[in-house]
């Protein structure tokens, strides 16, 4: 089968193009960049194409018409993104992946589209605590692909247009398939983390997703700073885990027609300030440096990290009784060797151990 991989460059899309490539697939990767992908670029069976999806002079339909399976992992995934640049965000996020949608309608091959949890929005605790009788209950967060309704915050906050753009594709996509004209797949992630996530702060400009962030405070002596005191809780994944999910989606096109699933490891929950906590403690235990000062953890407000118009989802959980009945999926790490995994990883990157 011949798989075009757009996104490949990327933390997910590098991950998942080794092992679709494993799995004996010849895969074409479309991306930017390369530089995530130094082992793929080493096999026979990866062809890689580097330009921006945007770049009309990319025939994009004839790289459609050429493969068996598109998997669409091209995203402005990042807090920081949606407030300084809200517009860019719709546009890649929504436009120009409904543009690679529509060329798969056209010539009958088979989606995969990459998601976000952010669909969800707020949990309904997050908007009516006061009248639950408990409000911490997980059932309160708890989001079921078919069933659970989407709370975004208003219009002001414009850090929800990822997730409206997002939300949107997805009702594009569920309609083309009602009406038989699209095989569809679409993957809603719950926080994967793992080797190759981000760019550190102090290599790359622009504010990271919160690992790489606290990770970067932790091997150069920042701040790890808090929005809002760290009160918002997330479930994290192992890449590992959640690119072997995706590969049953591949293997098992009859299982995924047309389905929405949730990939997250839902044992795997803790709030910001805990995942903060969490990795001061594994650092100081296994990668601290003799005479190493430990990163100071602190608050700071969403308006001053963030800029104006910031918002935020109190608590995911995803529901993976989908996955687990129709994949035979089940994630295997558990959190700290989820964190262990990623920390090692740029400690030996940062010190040249690599």
């Amino acid at each position: 089968m011949k798989i075009l991989a757009l996104g490949a460059g990327g933390f997910i899309g590098s991950h998942l193009t080794e092992r679709l490539l494993r799995d004996g697939y010849a895969v074409t990767g479309v991306d930017t960049h390369s530089d995530k992908l130094t082992d793929a670029l080493k096999h026979p069976s990866f062809t890689f194409v580097a330009t921006d999806i945007a770049d009309r002079r990319f025939d994009l339909d004839a790289a459609v018409r050429a493969a068996d399976l598109v998997i669409d992992l091209i995203a402005y995934a990042n807090p920081g993104l949606y407030i300084r640049m809200p517009l860019e965000v719709f546009r890649l996020n929504f436009t120009e992946n409904l543009r690679i949608a529509e060329s798969c309608v056209r010539h009958g091959r088979r989606l995969i589209q990459f998601s976000s949890c952010e669909v969800y929005g707020k949990s309904v605790a997050g908007i009516a605590a006061g009248d639950l009788a408990d409000p911490d209950d997980p059932k309160h967060a708890t989001f079921n692909e078919e069933e659970s309704p989407m709370i975004m915050g208003p219009v002001g906050k414009h850090r929800w247009i990822y997730a409206s753009a997002k939300s949107l594709l997805e009702r594009v996509l569920h309609a083309y398939g009602l009406e038989g004209r699209l095989d569809y797949t679409i993957v809603r992630p719950f926080n994967f983390i793992g080797p190759r996530i981000d760019y550190l702060p102090s290599q790359q400009d622009g504010i990271p997703r919160v690992f790489s962030y606290f990770m970067d405070a932790l091997l150069n002596g920042g701040r790890m700073l808090l929005v809002d005191g760290g009160r918002q809780r997330r479930t994290y994944t192992h890449i590992a885990d959640a690119v072997d999910c995706i590969a049953r989606m591949v293997a098992r096109p009859g299982a995924a027609h047309n389905q929405i699933f949730n990939v997250g490891a839902r044992g795997n929950e803790v709030s910001i300030r805990g995942l903060a906590e969490l990795m001061r403690e594994i650092y100081a235990a296994r990668f601290r440096l003799p005479g190493q000062p430990l990163a100071e953890i602190a608050e700071v407000s969403g308006r001053e990290f963030y800029g104006e118009g910031y918002d935020d989802s109190d608590r995911r959980i995803p529901d993976i009784a989908k996955a687990r009945s129709l994949l035979g999926w089940e994630p295997r790490y558990d959190l700290r060797a989820t964190l262990d995994d990623a920390m090692g990883y740029y400690v030996a990157m940062t010190r040249g151990q690599a």
